[in-house]
C-alpha cells in the first residue's frame, strides 16, 4: 500500500530455510480484511493471513518436504505449550521468533510469492484439492468452522449470521452442510443475495428498526438456537443476543467494539453459553477438509474474483464495493 489509494509489487530478496523454519512458495492468496487500511489511506508492504502453496525448501528433515502442497495456518505458535499441545496453537502465548531462527528479517507477508513458515503449522492438502479451494481452510471457512463444531450445529438447528462478509459467507456454508436451517442478517443486497446462493433461507436487513421482531417471527417467536457474529458491530453482538431462543448459544468471530451485556437478563435467566471463537483446533482440520471437498460447487460460487498480484489495487479497490464474496490473488500470474 503506497498510500492515497494507490497499491502494487515490491521487489525482496528470495527467503531461505533455516531450522524448522521452511520456504513455502505461495499459489493461492485469499484475501481478508486488508482493504479497510487501503481505503483508509494506510502504507506498509507486509499484509494477509491466509495462504496455501507448496513447500520449496527445508534446512532440515522435519514434518514437510520438499514439493508437499499444504495451508499455511495464522501465527507462530510455540509447538510446546499446553495450548499448543492440544491444537490451540492460535491462543499460544509463547508465540516463537522467526528471525531469531533465520536470522534475517523473515519472510511472513501472505501477499507474496514466498514465505517462511514454521513446518509445525503447515498443513496438507489432499490430493484433488485445488490451492484455491484449501486456501478456503483459513479464514473463508476457518472461523466459522470452528464455532460449528464448538457449538455442535447440527440438522435439528436454526443458525443466523450476522455480517455476511467473507468470513460470514462461510458460516452460510459450514451451517448449511450440516444440515441446518440457515439465516442471515446483512444490508448490503450483492451479499444478501450470495447469501442465498450458498444456502441462507431468509437474510434480514439489520437497519431495518423491527429487524429483531422479524427474526423471532421467523422462528414462531421461540429465537433462533445458534447464532454467529462475522462482522464485529456492537448492534450485530446485541442482536444475537436477543435474537438467540432461551438455552442458545451464541459465538463472536468478528472483532470490533462493546455492547452491553446484562447478566441476569441475557444470561442467567435465559440460560445462554457465549463464546468467542478465533480459528479451530487443528486437530478438527481433516473434517474442515472433508467439508471442503463436499461443497466444492459451493465454494466455486462463493470466490466470485482472482486477480494476479499486480493488480491488488483493484482487488482492493473491488473489495471495498463490497460487490464480491471471496476475492483470491494469484502471486504468480
Amino acid at each position: 500500500m503506497f498510500g492515497e489509494g494507490k497499491g502494487g509489487v515490491v521487489d525482496k530478496p528470495d527467503p531461505r530455510a533455516a531450522g524448522d523454519v521452511v520456504v513455502v512458495k505461495i499459489h493461492a492468496v485469499p484475501m481478508c480484511t486488508e482493504y479497510k487500511g487501503f481505503i483508509g489511506g494506510g502504507t506498509g508492504e507486509h499484509f494477509g493471513h491466509e495462504a496455501a502453496g507448496e513447500v520449496v525448501e527445508v534446512a532440515q528433515p522435519g514434518r514437510v518436504k520438499v514439493g508437499d502442497r499444504v495451508v499455511v495456518q495464522p501465527q507462530n505458535g510455540c509447538g510446546k505449550c499446553a495450548l499448543c499441545a492440544v491444537g490451540e496453537h492460535i491462543h499460544c502465548q509463547n508465540g516463537r521468533n522467526i528471525r531469531e531462527i533465520i536470522g534475517t528479517d523473515p519472510a511472513s507477508a501472505t501477499y507474496a510469492q514466498y514465505l517462511h513458515k514454521i513446518d509445525s503449522l503447515l498443513s496438507p492438502i489432499p490430493d484433488g484439492v485445488s490451492y484455491e479451494h484449501a486456501g478456503m481452510a483459513c479464514c473463508g471457512l476457518g472461523p466459522t468452522f470452528g464455532a460449528m463444531e464448538q457449538m455442535e450445529v447440527n440438522a435439528l438447528d436454526t443458525v443466523m449470521v450476522t455480517g455476511l462478509g467473507p468470513v460470514g459467507l462461510g458460516g452460510i456454508i459450514n451451517a448449511h452442510y450440516r444440515g441446518a436451517r440457515v439465516i442471515g442478517v446483512e444490508s448490503h443486497p450483492y451479499r444478501a443475495e450470495l447469501a442465498k446462493k450458498l444456502g441462507a433461507e431468509a437474510v434480514f436487513n439489520p437497519t431495518d428498526s423491527d429487524v429483531l421482531d422479524q427474526i423471532l417471527e421467523f422462528t414462531d417467536g421461540v429465537g433462533v438456537d445458534k447464532a454467529v457474529d462475522c462482522s464485529g458491530a456492537s448492534a450485530a453482538h446485541r442482536l444475537m443476543v436477543d435474537a438467540s431462543r432461551r438455552k442458545g448459544q451464541v459465538t463472536f468471530v468478528g472483532e470490533g467494539g462493546e455492547f452491553p451485556l446484562g447478566a441476569s437478563r441475557d444470561m442467567i435467566r435465559k440460560g445462554l453459553v457465549l463464546r468467542g471463537n478465533w480459528h479451530y483446533n487443528l486437530g478438527s482440520y481433516p473434517r474442515l477438509m472433508q467439508v471442503i471437498q463436499s461443497v466444492s460447487d459451493q465454494i466455486d460460487t462463493f470466490i466470485t474474483h482472482t486477480f494476479s498480484m499486480r493488480d491488488v489495487q483493484q482487488a482492493w479497490e473491488l473489495q471495498a464495493t463490497g460487490e464480491c464474496g471471496k476475492v483470491v490473488l494469484h502471486p504468480w500470474d
